[in-house]
């Protein structure tokens, strides 16, 4: 999706259009990244690293944190939003990379 300039938008049904596109490409990011996370899992079974790495995670929100205070954005959301697709990377990686050892 190209950038929009909303301030050329002027109907509550364009910019909900728009939202919704928006979101779309959110949740096909989200997946992305899910897809991911499992590729990272099976990397980590074969190579018998460490499902938690905690410098990684902090390293993602810093990221976080440094993009919203360049943007103007809320850092406590998206340190919650990492929160919560931290939480989520780790349950797939600890599923992906316990598959086929019993466990």
């Amino acid at each position: 999706m190209a950038d929009v300039d909303f301030a050329n938008v002027s109907r509550l049904e364009d910019l909900r259009s728009i939202l919704e596109e928006i979101d779309n490409s959110l949740l096909r990011v989200i997946e992305r990244r899910i897809s991911c996370c499992v590729r990272i899992g099976e990397y980590k079974r074969e190579h018998d690293v460490p499902m938690m790495q905690t410098h990684r995670i902090e390293a993602a929100h810093r990221r976080a944190h440094d993009f919203a205070l360049a943007t103007g954005l809320n850092p406590d959301f998206l340190h919650k939003l990492y929160d919560l697709l931290i939480e989520e990377t780790c349950r797939v990686e600890d599923l992906v990379i316990n598959e086929g050892r019993g466990q």
